[in-house]
């Protein structure tokens, strides 16, 4: 790999390159076309640009960021023949991508509209193949983290690879612009800065806009994929548990800790970086509630080197799975399984799968650690929803199972299997009634939620001893009018 900066690099531990073969780019701007299109909804605030540009790898490049701890922002490191190369502090504040990369100058063709707009840029956004020599299949991780406390990501471009600066769903929102209906011409650049460190060509790129205004849409419904049936087929033989490679799950701290005055109320998770801020809801025109609910997101993640496995198969016509735990070797042979709890089938709406039990447990603890309340979520369906630390050994950069309709099945299902792959977590938000904690009768002051990660121990594991967390929060207000204030955990403000 080739560091984009100067000729040699041999002061910093790196191979060095030739002065001819710093001269070439190592990254290039480029777009897919001369003109798009941006549709703007009757009532929305903003208009997002998707101007179709790229950043293109005329060598391979990559990137390593990690966080040292919870008390200090994410490090860089440029990785070059199999070495890494720390980047000058600050570079980002977290795991979204790299800010303030594009710069964005538009002007409207009569000349009264200007304005001039920077954008966050993930480099494990959408991605094609640009050259046919290239490999096939992109190797890097599809999204960038929004996680507050994920430890470590990958990103990176293939040699004749290119990356789509608006990620939209995989990374930071496109940039978004207040335009009225019209033709624009947009200028694309990336900033100094990133050129420079980075060696990026491709000057600046002008796109001709089209923004059209799109009256009375209605909304579009997701449709829900169900789980193909599966042909249960037991393991046979005896049950073995090997010496080797195992899972090691570890408890975050909670996040997106909320009051609500309704059970199934949803949680204020963080905005993602470059999406407008949303309105207040309007004021209720009824009195509060009685009851108050404290609500919580909660993540538990494998550090590996192994993946957790655990297979599902049904019980005769019953609602029930017996579960199995599967180990594998170093080169990624099965070489055993043993016994491990069961599964259920869950028909409430919302849920309509399989779900693994004991896998966490989540209670309120006093000031003291006692225990005060305990969340009735103990059953759970494994998908890999967020990538915690691309960066440990066995790290999955790619998983398969993202989503609950790639995992759990449905009410046909004879089998299922259910993985969480080294590096990545399953995050669950606690809104469901029995899920949340009813605080009503609790006094205000200082509590904790405790996060467990396999809480009776029927996983086999690298390690129990990292697989509690807890968060502080000091509980405030009236009843009806609860508050909630919850410390920063090192530099990491996620309340």
């Amino acid at each position: 790999m080739i560091f984009a900066a100067a000729a040699c690099v041999t002061a910093a531990g790196l191979p060095a390159i030739s002065a001819q073969a710093a001269e070439k780019p190592v990254l290039r701007l480029i777009t897919a076309s001369k003109t798009a299109t941006a549709d703007r909804y009757e009532g929305e605030p903003a208009v997002y640009l998707n101007l179709g540009a790229y950043i293109a790898a005329d060598r391979p490049w990559e990137l390593r960021v990690k966080r040292p701890s919870y008390a200090r922002k994410p490090v860089v490191y440029q990785r070059i023949g199999g070495k890494d190369r720390k980047l000058p502090a600050g570079l980002v504040d977290d795991f979204s991508g790299l800010p303030d990369f594009l710069k964005l100058s538009i002007r409207s063709t009569d000349g009264k509209i200007e304005q001039k707009l920077s954008q966050t840029f993930c480099p494990l956004g959408p991605s094609s193949r640009i050259k046919k020599e290239a490999v096939a299949t992109n190797k890097y991780p599809d999204s960038c983290s929004y996680n507050p406390f994920t430890l470590g990501s990958v990103w990176g471009i293939q040699k004749g690879w290119a990356v789509n600066t608006a990620s939209g769903y995989y990374g930071p929102a496109p940039a978004s612009a207040d335009l009225p209906a019209g033709t624009y011409d947009v200028a694309v650049s990336v900033a100094k800065k990133y050129r420079k460190l980075f060696r990026i060509g491709g000057g600046t790129k002008h796109v001709r806009l089209t923004v059209r205004l799109i009256q009375n849409q209605d909304a579009q419904g997701r449709k829900r994929a169900a789980g193909a049936a599966l042909k249960a087929v037991r393991p046979t033989g005896k049950p073995r548990i090997p010496k080797g490679p195992r899972p090691d799950l570890r408890a975050l701290p909670a996040y997106g800790i909320a009051i609500s005055q309704d059970e199934t109320g949803a949680i204020p998770m963080p905005p993602m970086p470059g999406m407008p801020t949303p309105a207040p809801a309007p004021a209720p025109a009824v009195p509060a509630p009685v009851h108050d609910y404290l609500q919580f997101a909660a993540n538990v993640w494998n550090a590996g080197p192994s993946p957790l496995i655990v297979d599902g198969f049904r019980r005769g016509r019953q609602g029930l799975m017996d579960g199995y735990q599967y180990f594998y070797d170093t080169r990624g042979k099965q070489v055993g399984y043993q016994r491990t709890g069961q599964f259920e089938w869950d028909p409430r709406p919302g849920h309509e799968h399989w779900h693994f039990k004991d896998f966490a447990t989540y209670r309120l603890l006093g000031a003291d650690r006692k225990l005060i309340v305990r969340s009735q979520k103990e059953a759970f369906c494994l998908a890999a929803t967020d990538a915690i630390d691309l960066t440990v050994k066995g790290a999955k950069w790619k998983p398969s199972n993202t989503d609950l309709a790639t995992a759990c099945g449905d009410v046909t299902s004879l089998s299922v299997r259910e993985v969480l792959d080294v590096g990545q977590g399953d995050t669950y938000t606690q809104t469901l009634p029995g899920q949340s904690f009813d605080i009503s009768a609790l006094k205000n002051g200082t509590y904790y939620i405790q996060v467990i990660a396999n809480p009776k121990h029927r996983l086999i594991e690298r390690s129990t001893g990292n697989n509690v967390s807890y968060r502080k929060v000091i509980l405030g207000g009236v009843p009806g009018a609860r508050t909630v204030r919850v410390p920063k955990v090192g530099i990491v403000d996620a309340p």
